[in-house]
C-alpha cells in the first residue's frame, strides 16, 4: 500500500539548510498496524506529514496505492486526504461547542450528494466502531473525558471509510489506563476492518501495541522489526 524510497526532506532557513529526513525507505502492506517511533526532533512527525499528503518530500519517491504522490497537484492531494486517509491527533481537534454527532459528521459536509440519512448512518457506524457509548453521542465534545474525545476523533477519522489511518501521538494527552483503551480500539479496528494504521509515538510502550515498529533517529531509519525494508537491502 505504501512505498517510500529514499525520502529526504530539507528545510531552508535563511541561507542555511536543515536536513530533517535523510533517505528513508520502507514498505507497508495493506492491513498492517505499524508504529513509527523516535525521540523529539527525529523527523517522525515530518515523515507523518509526508505519508498523510500534508507535505511533499524534497527528494525521493512516495507511492500510495501505486500512485506517485510527489507528482500530484494540490487538488489531487486534497482528494487523497479526504478519501483515503483518516487523521487522529494528540490534541483531538474537536469543535468544543458541537455535539459528538456533529464533530464526526464534519468530513462528510464536503460530500453534499450523499443524503443526510446516509451520512448519519455512516456517523453512527463510525462511532460504534470507535467504541463510544451511544448515550454520549448527543453530548458536546467539551462534556467528554479525554478518552471519550479521542474515541470521537477516531470515529471522525473512520467516517469516510479510509484505507489508511494516521495517528500522531494519540495517547499523549491521556493517562496510561485510558491510553491503553484507545490503543486497544486501534488494534480492534485494524483486525476487524483490515485498515492500515500507522501510529506515531516517542514512547516504546505505546509502539509495542503495534505489530511492527519502525524506528527513526536523526532523520534516518535505524530499525524495522518486520516486513520488507530497504535498510537491509541496500
Amino acid at each position: 500500500m505504501i512505498e517510500c524510497r529514499n525520502i529526504t526532506k530539507v528545510y531552508k532557513t535563511g541561507g542555511s539548510e536543515l536536513p530533517v529526513l535523510k533517505g528513508i525507505s520502507f514498505k507497508i502492506n495493506k492491513g498492517e498496524f505499524v508504529a513509527i517511533i523516535g525521540p523529539s526532533g527525529s523527523g517522525k512527525s515530518t515523515l507523518m506529514h509526508i505519508l498523510g499528503a500534508l507535505d511533499r518530500p524534497t527528494a525521493g519517491h512516495y507511492l500510495l496505492d501505486g500512485e506517485e504522490i510527489l507528482k500530484l497537484d494540490d487538488d489531487a492531494l486534497a482528494k487523497i486526504r479526504s478519501q483515503k486517509i483518516g487523521f487522529v491527533f494528540q490534541s483531538f481537534n474537536l469543535l468544543s461547542r458541537a455535539t459528538v454527532l456533529r464533530n464526526v459528521m464534519l468530513p462528510l459536509i464536503y460530500d453534499p450528494k450523499t443524503p443526510r440519512e446516509r451520512r448519519l448512518q455512516k456517523v453512527e457506524q463510525a462511532l460504534t466502531a470507535a467504541g463510544l457509548d451511544k448515550d454520549r453521542w448527543q453530548h458536546l465534545s467539551n462534556q467528554l473525558s479525554g478518552g471519550q474525545m479521542q474515541r470521537v476523533a477516531i470515529a471522525r477519522a473512520l467516517v469516510n471509510n479510509p484505507d489508511l489511518i494516521l495517528a500522531d501521538e494519540p495517547t499523549g494527552n491521556l493517562d496510561t489506563k485510558t491510553g491503553d483503551v484507545v490503543l486497544a480500539t486501534f488494534k480492534e479496528i485494524n483486525q476487524r476492518q483490515n485498515r492500515t494504521i500507522i501510529l506515531i509515538t516517542h514512547e516504546r510502550y505505546v509502539a509495542e501495541h503495534a505489530d511492527r515498529i519502525i524506528e527513526i533517529k536523526d532523520g534516518e531509519l535505524v530499525a524495522d522489526s518486520g516486513g520488507f525494508n530497504y535498510l537491509k537491502n541496500k
